[in-house]
């Protein structure tokens, strides 16, 4: 049974997920919870991080993955409130132990930096620099440029649209669709140029709440449960370091995998195949690499072996390539020609190429005039013409196709008739 079927209180399982979900969310920022559901949730976390790593990478184009801004803001704010739980737990059972805030927070501050609590925050201030300066401005560039030129070429597009339905070239429904498609781009590229600022937030937040546990942690061992400096501070600080990297590894995850979105130019192809293909699909490049490498390699003092091993493997892969292109072209089925073939083939109506019987060329400030969008009431006068001339006529005037011409004076036009320019004003 799909989750469309089964019903909770009237409503489909599917359309209480979410609701349910910032609920939850929010619920952690105020109840305390148990050691065991943090680490539940710690490892939740991680998981949504690296599924929306692959499905950025997955994704064609990037209104395949319109969802991601919401997505952008339920990841961050989970990630806030596993800090304000966790939190809580360091502050309260933090002189009780090592694994007083979880297994997780645990093996993240012993395991991955050795339990040295200064390699642990020169790591995380390392990780936070790299999320907040580099990967997050990055995207939030990239996202408010292309917001601004979507923006600015909405006009054109839905022009371009009209002109389409009006020539005929499209139907009714596919000019709705395309339409819904131009919003949507807009629509989500506004978001996403806003949503980088969560990202931006989530670091700065990371940053206060390891001070905060961090101060707040020795001034609770030494008032409260009476630990020496030493200890309080090794205590704390390795809970502290822990909690920051298991929020911060995530956040990373978050934050490159929207960089790839907005980066990400529309394509038939997925991500994978588009780098393997135009990073590796020429041999020559390799081989240029492969020498340069090898060339290295061989100057004394540099490490041999690293240097000469990339280069083999870079010829290899070269060589690889270099054979599969040759096989492939010589896997290619020559061309029969039968007799038939050899006779000439009588032209057709369909060799010749396609002429509007009826054109008109605006400048972009007649724009507004043939958009609907912006209250051109051009095309609905056109039709509304063509329509009457059919019944007092008896004759149907031929499709007009309107388009713009950006070498046209601003607030000139011209129209044609079979191809053939007519006047212009």
């Amino acid at each position: 049974m799909s989750a469309q079927g089964v019903l909770v209180m009237g409503m489909p399982l599917n359309r209480l997920a979410v609701p349910t979900l910032v609920l939850l969310i929010l619920a952690m920022m105020v109840l305390p919870l148990p050691t065991f559901m943090l680490d539940m949730l710690f490892t939740l976390n991680i998981a949504l991080a690296m599924i929306v790593l692959l499905v950025s990478m997955n994704a064609r184009r990037p209104l395949e993955f319109s969802v991601f801004p919401t997505v952008l803001l339920l990841t961050t704010l989970l990630r806030l409130s596993l800090n304000v739980a966790s939190t809580r737990i360091i502050l309260m059972q933090g002189h009780t132990g090592p694994d007083a805030a979880g297994k997780v927070i645990e093996s993240f501050g012993s395991f991955l930096v050795g339990g040295n609590i200064a390699v642990g925050f020169v790591v995380f201030l390392i990780l936070v620099i790299i999320n907040f300066v580099v990967i997050t401005k990055g995207a939030g560039r990239i996202a408010e440029v292309a917001a601004r030129f979507t923006l600015d070429s909405m006009p054109g597009k839905q022009l371009a649209v009209d002109a389409d339905l009006n020539a005929g070239f499209i139907n009714e429904g596919e000019a709705r669709t395309r339409r819904s498609e131009i919003g949507r781009e807009s629509d989500f590229y506004g978001a996403m140029d806003g949503a980088s600022k969560f990202v931006r937030g989530d670091a700065i937040a990371g940053i206060i709440i390891l001070l905060v546990n961090l101060v707040g942690g020795i001034a609770v061992g030494l008032l409260q449960h009476n630990l020496g400096v030493t200890e309080a501070l090794g205590r704390y600080a390795l809970l502290t370091v822990g909690d920051g990297l298991v929020t911060q590894i995530p956040a990373l995850i978050i934050s490159t995998a929207a960089g790839i979105v907005v980066s990400r130019s529309s394509s038939d192809q997925d991500l994978s195949h588009e780098f393997s293909t135009q990073i590796f699909g020429r041999p020559q490049t390799l081989y240029v690499a492969a020498a340069v490498l090898g060339t290295l390699g061989m100057i004394p003092g540099t490490p041999h072996l690293a240097f000469l091993m990339i280069a083999a493997v870079l010829g290899g892969v070269g060589f690889w390539l270099t054979r599969r292109q040759r096989l492939a072209v010589y896997d290619v089925e020559p061309l029969e020609i039968s007799e038939d073939d050899s006779a000439p083939i009588d032209v057709t109506w369909e060799d010749i190429p396609p002429v509007d019987v009826l054109a008109l060329e605006v400048g972009y400030r007649l724009i507004s005039l043939v958009d609907r969008n912006q209250g051109g009431a051009a095309l609905t006068k056109i039709t509304e013409a063509r329509r009457r001339f059919a019944a007092d006529m008896g004759l149907v005037v031929p499709l007009i196709r309107v388009r713009d011409n950006l070498d046209l004076k601003p607030n000139s036009y011209r129209d044609y008739a079979q191809g053939r320019r007519r006047g212009a004003r």
